[in-house]
């Protein structure tokens, strides 16, 4: 099968606002070659102009910060980004996240980078903001959790800005019920958190006969009760948000699923060589044209290389949601015009994978290669430190 488009993508500058949708700046054609080696990115040849923002301008520096950033850092005296997502890594990082200190964001950062600096952001926007401004090296995003599904404005995001997907951290969460000392369970009359934390402690919630008050994120609440002496007041949150505002822990582990799994992702102005010597997983996003049978024709190109995939969401185009058909017989059909997500298990440095892009980029319109990185294994944990649970927070 014939391959269009056939291209190697050297290591470039990845801000590059080639209109055909790569990442990288640097291009060769080879058409003497099958293979696809994907570093910076991959896309198919015809862009739909209706993605949201793909021929985004690379920022400034001179554009301004959210309130949520911190402000005073040098910004010529920071660190190169690092090339992979290494949990021993002794080299100081900065790693963006949304939330205060405490938050299970930052969790994830740390289980990452056990050493690194994190920098605390308002809002979403902001933690991708970060990276790109060179306040911070990386960004940890939360993307998913195993009982509220994915996070789509995450998704979104993702799209909209220009960071490489470098690596994910899962982690298990394990909610406390913390207060100000001194103070018992029978005491409290409210319990702070953010909504979907209070969500899945509603069992126990129910049983302590309290009313609840959402918080923007769960360390924002821990702060609230212990800045303002709030005695009848407890909080849904980590272990060591209760350590970094001087809350006692009443309980341990008070969610009503103990199997909840948040999986996040670590971004990064660069992509990293993706290699065979351990599991890759690798992010696309592509659209396709109408049609029956287009979307089982686009996950045969993975199955028929037995790659598994192991996420496959779907986000209608914010730009164009709605396709127009001409029809003879009754005028036009309205069809949602969606973004298809997809995670499968293969590095881009396999053949295999390599094929398979090649193949999908015949049938689509639009494909972006959002990142190949290392795989995490989830080991179940007590300690503390590995807590999660809530996604769209911090």
């Amino acid at each position: 099968m014939a391959l269009k488009g056939t291209a190697v993508l050297s290591w470039g500058d990845s801000w590059s606002n080639n209109p055909s949708g790569f990442v990288s700046n640097r291009v060769k054609n080879l058409n003497t070659s099958r293979n696809f080696l994907c570093f910076g990115g991959f896309s198919g040849n015809r862009a739909i102009k209706s993605v949201e923002d793909e021929n985004r301008a690379k920022p400034t520096i001179e554009k301004d910060v959210s309130s949520g950033l911190y402000k005073d850092l040098n910004l010529t005296s920071l660190p190169k980004p690092l090339s992979e997502v290494t949990p021993n890594n002794d080299t100081k990082v900065r790693i963006s996240f949304k939330g205060l200190p405490g938050s299970y964001s930052e969790e994830a950062a740390l289980k990452a980078y056990p050493k690194c600096e994190t920098v605390h952001c308002n809002e979403f926007e902001d933690v991708f903001k970060a990276v790109e401004l060179l306040i911070a090296d990386k960004a940890v995003l939360p993307i998913e959790n195993s009982s509220g599904g994915s996070i789509h404005r995450n998704y979104d995001l993702i799209l909209r800005h220009r960071l490489h997907i470098t690596g994910e951290v899962q982690l298990v969460s394990d909610l406390c019920l913390l207060a100000l000392p001194g103070i018992r369970m029978e005491q409290l009359k409210r319990v702070l958190s953010h909504p979907q934390a209070l969500a899945f402690c509603d069992v126990f919630l129910s049983k302590l006969g309290v009313a609840v008050d959402n918080v923007e994120d769960t360390a924002a609440a821990a702060q609230y009760v212990a800045s303002n002496g709030l005695k009848d007041a407890g909080v849904i949150a980590s272990a060591r948000a209760a350590e970094i505002y001087g809350l006692n822990i009443l309980a341990n582990g008070v969610q009503d699923d103990s199997g909840h799994i948040t999986r996040f992702l670590v971004l990064a102005r660069d992509p990293i060589i993706p290699r065979t010597d351990k599991p890759f997983k690798t992010s696309i996003v592509f659209t396709l044209d109408e049609g029956p049978g287009v979307l089982f024709k686009a996950l045969a190109v993975f199955a028929s290389r037995d790659i598994n995939l192991s996420k496959i969401e779907s986000r209608p185009q914010r730009k164009k949601p709605l396709r127009v058909v001409d029809d003879s017989n009754t005028g036009n059909a309205k069809y949602f015009d969606y973004l298809f997500y997809i995670d499968f298990e293969a590095s881009m440095a396999e053949p295999r994978a390599q094929s398979a892009l090649g193949h999908l980029q015949e049938l689509t319109p639009f494909l972006r290669v959002l990142g190949c990185y290392p795989q995490e294994i989830v080991i179940p944990c007590k300690c503390v430190a590995l807590i999660s649970g809530l996604f769209w927070v911090f």
